[in-house]
């Protein structure tokens, strides 16, 4: 018999998570109390957006990334809702725009300014009107720009088209009514062809998201789903829930068949609802639980025994919420595969967590970071609803790309209505001056810069963020904190900078030594 190893061989076998300093985290925010499960944080590239405790009404916080440390209790904050907040969501197309919905049945979609929120807002750029009770989960359409889906407690799922000119919205385009009870949640598979979701009678279902139309449904009775999503392009629905002895567990679906789970898996018997990550790029999944600590996670596979388990991330501090990057927001030169927002309710904090594939080198490892979901819509909302169908528009992270590496690109038509769209002057959103215009017109004159070494870069608005920070737009710090905070940045950037230019130096002198070794020995010939 052939030798085989114990373990399974991986790339991501020793990822491992690394938890933010205190510098680098949001001290004092009021995270909400809401007993809702949901995440309760959105994160962008640019903007961390979470759900705070207020009086008289709902409202949430949106932050520069660059925000770090104790944030001020009078932060001006998005405040429109006159009930509770329950769920918001950035748009995957718009790093200036958020959707929020609440418990006074309505969902808002709000414009952020480029330097973020200076002042309270309080009158959205658009407002739904449509559901008959509280408003519980959103989701955006991943491939289609401007097409938001809602569920509500009167246990109907909404489409929407806000491309439509009035800011008041009362008629949804599409009206879904195949549940017999509340929503918990809702999940696309990565071309938006297919909708699925799990509900408060325990059963998944299978929708098809443009038409209604009810695909699959499942009726196993021995395990309780809470929360499903799909597995990218794999075919497969994972769903967290619990077993029929109240044990929480994981289950395995093939998406054409609810039947019987193609695979499932215990985990403990603590009652915190999980939430389910997955990276459809890596096939890693990462379990989050309700009032845990710890992260699990795994790989997954087309194959049996399907799902590997690789390691568990350990903390004392227990989640409330999540919130997780967008792959093109990530740090690409630390191998940073995943990035969460771990909301700590017990110390009021955020604490960011990168999940890091160990490798030797600094540089981009290619095989990390394949081509991924970019910030591009493959359709506009009306193409979608007609019947098209499109896969998602897909960029490369390698830093200094150039825009011509992003395949499937969107129609100038597309790209147009976007860009008038932001343009629009809506109430509550701040405009430039003419003297920041006379600046911006003559920094587009001005040759930029190379972005070499940039994890991600902003084609539209020609800025660059890396790891998170928007470094063209930096106002000058207003306290000694800031201050310092701008200081321990410069010198962790000069230290890095520092130790490259030091490992650049021995490997001259290794190419040095080889060539020199190479001319003696066709000497001594």
């Amino acid at each position: 018999m052939s030798w085989r190893p114990p373990y399974r061989s991986s790339k991501f076998r020793h990822v491992f998570g690394k938890a933010a300093t205190k510098e680098h985290c949001y001290d004092g925010v009021p995270i909400s109390k809401s007993v809702q499960d949901n995440h309760f944080c959105a994160v962008n590239p640019r903007f961390l957006a979470v759900i705070t405790e207020c009086a008289g009404g709902g409202a949430f916080l949106v932050l520069h990334l660059r925000h770090t440390g104790k944030i001020d209790p009078h932060y001006p904050r998005v405040s429109g809702h006159r009930g509770n907040v329950l769920d918001i969501k950035w748009n995957p197309f718009d790093d200036f725009c958020i959707a929020s919905c609440s418990e006074d049945a309505t969902i808002k979609i709000w414009d952020i300014p480029k330097e973020g929120v200076t002042h309270n807002i309080t009158v959205p750029s658009k407002e739904l009107q449509g559901h008959s009770r509280r408003v519980g989960l959103i989701e955006w359409h991943p491939t289609a720009g401007n097409i938001l889906f809602s569920t509500a407690y009167d246990y109907k799922i909404m489409v929407w088209n806000l491309d439509i000119e009035e800011q008041v919205i009362r008629n949804p385009v599409r009206t879904i009514t195949v549940h017999q009870d509340v929503v918990l949640s809702m999940s696309f598979d990565t071309d938006g062809n297919r909708l699925t979701t799990s509900c408060k009678d325990k059963k998944i279902r299978v929708i098809d998201p443009r038409t209604g139309v009810l695909l699959q449904e499942s009726n196993s009775k021995s395990h309780k789903a809470s929360k499903v999503i799909y597995l990218g392009n794999m075919k497969m629905l994972l769903s967290t829930g619990y077993s029929g002895w109240n044990n929480r567990e994981i289950a395995l679906w093939d998406q054409d068949d609810l039947s019987t789970p193609l695979h499932h898996e215990d985990l403990d018997g603590s009652s915190g609802v999980i939430f389910p990550f997955f990276d459809p790029d890596t096939h890693m999944l990462y379990l989050a639980g309700k009032g845990d600590g710890n992260i699990r996670y795994y790989e997954i596979s087309s194959k049996k025994p399907y799902i590997h388990f690789l390691t568990e991330y350990l903390s004392s501090l227990p989640q409330k919420g999540m919130g997780f990057m967008p792959k093109r927001g990530l740090d690409v030169n630390s191998c940073e595969v995943f990035r969460f927002y771990k909301l700590v309710t017990i110390k009021s904090i955020i604490e960011p967590l990168s999940m890091i594939v160990p490798r030797r080198s600094e540089t981009y490892q290619e095989d990390l970071y394949p081509m991924t979901a970019g910030y591009e819509p493959a359709m506009m909302a009306d193409q979608w609803l007609d019947g098209m169908n499109k896969g998602p528009v897909l960029m490369s992270l390698k830093p200094g790309s150039k825009p011509d590496s992003i395949t499937g690109l969107t129609s100038g038509k597309a790209l147009s209505s976007l860009e008038t769209r932001r343009s629009l002057r809506r109430p509550g959103l701040l405009q430039p001056s003419p003297i920041q215009n006379q600046q911006d017109t003559k920094e587009n004159k001005e040759p930029q810069p190379s972005l070499q070494g940039r994890p991600w870069q902003d084609d539209k608005n020609g800025s660059a963020i890396s790891n998170g920070q928007d470094h063209t737009q930096n106002s000058p710090p207003k306290t000694v904190n800031e201050l310092r905070q701008v200081y321990y940045r410069q010198q962790d950037e000069i230290r890095r900078l520092r130790e490259l230019l030091g490992q650049r130096d021995v490997q001259i002198k290794q190419l040095e030594l080889e060539i020199k070794n190479v001319r003696n020995s066709q000497g001594s010939h």
